[in-house]
């Protein structure tokens, strides 16, 4: 299904899987709200608000670059009504935007801890909440967060649980979600990637430029959003996706194609069940 005149409403959309997401949109020709903070160009992360809607309008779709903080309900609030004021609706919404710190309890200190649930956890709330009323009034709405399954290993918990406790508590949201707002047809989902993304979170915060080596591109993840946005709003919720296992369901063959350097062994990423499997000839690390 095309998402020709569709409105999505991306957090964090100014670079990496979020800018991906709405410019596989964009070549449909929707329409993109890029709601994020980064209006200045940064030392190190690429991209602004205003690059990131001018690659969307060079892709085909019409973008609306917004300064929002999803951490504050009126910037949030503000952004919707401006979205709906240009663009007549709300169909999709994606919670993108997520703070990062793999650290243990007593390395976490309480300014990370905070930043990372107020911009995952109540982030994530916030921005559907406001989204909601007007999803209500879409053909096929859909909400999706980039969060894992809810996998309750110890393992995911011990290594860095005030991160893990934040994305899950997004995973959560879409769960508890899904089932409240099944009867009004607003699908909830999350989908979450195999292996480590090419974006700043990994270059910058785990792994650094040869870490980048052993990633795949955003675009998997934008591929595999697009084909959620596809299914049909009312039958397709509250589930949990891998990128990879969910596009060889649709119908993906050919994984090669998202690897930055297809000469490096894929590095694994967190959260993933062992009860979910790599597709057929996909190896990981």
């Amino acid at each position: 299904m095309s998402l020709a005149g569709k409105t999505l409403f991306i957090t964090g959309a100014s670079r990496g899987i979020g800018l991906a997401i709405g410019l596989r949109a964009a070549k449909d020709g929707a329409n993109v709200v890029v709601a994020a903070k980064t209006a200045e160009p940064h030392p190190k992360l690429p991209g602004t608000i205003y690059s990131a809607a001018e690659a969307i309008e060079a892709a085909g779709g019409q973008a609306l670059p917004l300064v929002v903080d999803v951490r504050d309900e009126a910037s949030v609030y503000d952004a919707v009504d401006k979205a709906v004021a240009r663009f007549g609706g709300i169909d999709i919404c994606v919670n993108n935007a997520s703070a990062i710190s793999l650290t243990p309890t007593e390395a976490t200190d309480m300014k990370r801890y905070d930043l990372m649930h107020q911009i995952n956890a109540r982030g994530t709330f916030l921005v559907s909440k406001a989204c909601i009323p007007h999803l209500k009034k879409a053909a096929n709405p859909h909400v999706l967060a980039l969060s894992p399954p809810l996998d309750l290993a110890p393992h995911w918990f011990g290594r860095h649980v005030a991160y893990t406790v934040a994305k899950y508590n997004m995973s959560m949201f879409m769960l508890g979600m899904a089932d409240e707002y099944r009867d009004d047809g607003i699908a909830f989902n999350g989908l979450w990637p195999r292996t480590g993304i090419a974006t700043a979170a990994i270059q910058f915060a785990l792994a650094g430029d040869e870490g980048m080596k052993h990633c795949r591109t955003p675009d998997i993840m934008a591929d595999a959003a697009h084909a959620i946005f596809s299914k049909k709003a009312s039958e397709f919720t509250g589930r949990f996706l891998i990128d990879d296992t969910f596009l060889y369901e649709e119908g993906f063959r050919d994984f090669e194609v998202y690897r930055v350097d297809p000469t490096k062994p894929l590095m694994p990423d967190f959260f993933v069940p062992e009860s979910i499997p790599a597709p057929p000839g996909v190896k990981i690390g």
